[in-house]
């Protein structure tokens, strides 16, 4: 087991009970922040979750887990594997192509860990989606419109690039190779990370995403790096390496109020105040202050990330003061009830419609569609829903799911996803026609809310997500009662 880290009361580490109840109302505004981890001198000052979400479950960091990648990569530099001056085609001349330009030929290991590769934005899509699954190669064959550090691109097949660089050098995915370098000492256990394919049976972490680790998690990851990589008395990061992963390495705007142009490091952002934070996409954070000796931990399911910052910046740092305060168990009793009880609220509606025993047992057939959804059919009485889906993987074939009225059941659900995933569920009728099924899949940012609305022998089926890289809203499907 690894060793607990210390807690303490917030005013002991010189920050007011008060301040971060504020900054727990001011960020309960923002849509659905699922958790947060505050260090302070390296002891826990506050953390909560909001029910379901939980302390033990990992969470899915999308791009944070760039900062990972970049570890990873450091790790390997002082391990003598490489340089961040090698060429990328160093890694991969069988794999470059016939006619190699200049700037390919200049691209370099620090370009893909600063997002300035020389691609004019953006090439991952291009990068994997190759038909041969040969990924390095069709990154390697794609134009390099500017010369290398000249031009920021965000580009997440950089830090898949840096992925398979560990992984050639090293023989170990990011994962395997992480595990006793940096999770193991940090305590960190039971992570995982998706992979790509590979075209040679090899599959790859993606690197740039698919790392998902608890918040607790985040936050040891982020105090070792305050600590200029040093866990336990123990030098486990480099301490050059975080100075410059964690120093502008490249210009990415000019906007003094944006977070996102305050320049880039090594898969790492420099943030306003002197601060430095991985992030990823829905609001999951590891931000690091360096001159408040502070580390604040945060998985979310947001929209707007900036807003998420902006609460922290205006909230909770002008609350970290320089000395303890005096204890004040009255507003430290208020902040306690307030963490215990923040909770994602079931949703709202009739518990009970006329028409439900009549629509029980009702099988519904789709056309073919998206979704892969073959049939659906609810069971009222044992708030139950069977459906089947068509296709390949794990999706294939027939799944029940138990609801709960007014409160949360665990379950497993592949709706609207690609995979099962651990899910509570909650059911209510919004209509005498109309029931709404809300999904929360508590490992990841996403909440579905699936509305069926019954008509005749037609069944409508519409499908919303909270957050989404595309359209929040599916088309509509339509089902028909089956003979």
């Amino acid at each position: 087991m690894p060793t607990p880290l210390l807690r303490a009361t917030p005013e002991s580490q010189g920050i007011a009970s008060s301040a971060i109840a504020g900054f727990v109302r001011a960020a309960e505004k923002l849509e659905s922040i699922h958790s947060f981890m505050l260090l302070r001198h390296g002891v826990v000052a506050a953390e909560g979750w909001q029910r379901p979400y939980r302390p033990e479950a990992p969470h899915m960091l999308f791009s944070l887990s760039k900062s990972f990648t970049s570890t990873a990569v450091g790790l390997a530099v002082s391990e003598g594997r490489l340089t961040v001056n090698d060429t990328v085609l160093s890694f991969f001349p069988e794999d470059a192509p016939r006619k190699i330009s200049p700037n390919l030929a200049a691209m370099q290991v620090r370009h893909l860990l600063s997002m300035s590769t020389g691609h004019d934005q953006d090439v991952t899509d291009r990068t994997l989606r190759c038909r041969d699954r040969n990924a390095p190669r069709a990154f390697l064959s794609l134009p390099v419109e500017h010369a290398p550090g000249t031009h920021f691109a965000y580009n997440s097949a950089a830090s898949f690039m840096l992925s398979a660089i560990v992984q050639k050098l090293s023989g170990q995915t990011l994962l395997d190779y992480l595990t006793p370098r940096l999770f193991e000492p940090l305590g960190i256990q039971g992570a995982t990370w998706e992979s790509y394919p590979g075209h040679d049976g090899a599959p790859i972490n993606f690197g740039g995403w698919g790392l998902s680790i608890t918040t607790e998690d985040i936050a040891r990851f982020g105090q070792c790096y305050l600590q200029k990589g040093v866990w336990n008395d123990q030098q486990i990061v480099p301490a050059a390496w975080v100075e410059a992963a964690t120093t502008k390495q490249v210009s990415n705007g000019d906007n003094p109020e944006n977070d996102w142009n305050q320049g880039y490091g090594y898969q790492f952002w420099r943030c306003r105040h002197n601060i430095y934070r991985g992030d990823g996409a829905f609001g999951q954070f590891c931000i690091v202050m360096p001159d408040q000796d502070a580390v604040l931990a945060i998985t979310a399911g947001v929209h707007e990330m900036q807003a998420v910052l902006n609460v922290v910046w205006d909230e909770l740092l002008p609350a970290i003061g320089d000395d303890p305060l005096p204890a004040d168990d009255a507003a430290a009793r208020k902040l306690a009830r307030t963490l215990e009880n923040l909770e994602l609220t079931p949703p709202q509606g009739a518990a009970e419609s006329p028409v439900a025993a009549r629509l029980s047992g009702r099988t519904y057939l789709f056309e073919r569609n998206y979704e892969t959804l073959h049939s659906l059919k609810f069971d009222f009485e044992a708030n139950r829903l069977t459906y089947r889906l068509l296709g390949g993987g794990k999706r294939r074939g027939s799944h029940t799911l138990t609801f709960g009225r007014g409160e949360w059941v665990e379950g497993v659900a592949v709706l609207g996803g690609h995979v099962p995933q651990k899910v509570v569920t909650s059911g209510v009728w919004k209509a005498e026609d109309t029931f709404e099924l809300t999904l929360c899949a508590y490992e990841t940012p996403f909440t579905a809310t699936i509305t069926c609305r019954f008509d005749g022998d037609k069944l409508f089926y519409d499908f919303k997500s909270n957050v989404s890289f595309g359209p929040s809203e599916r088309p509509q499907l339509v089902g028909k009662r089956e003979p």
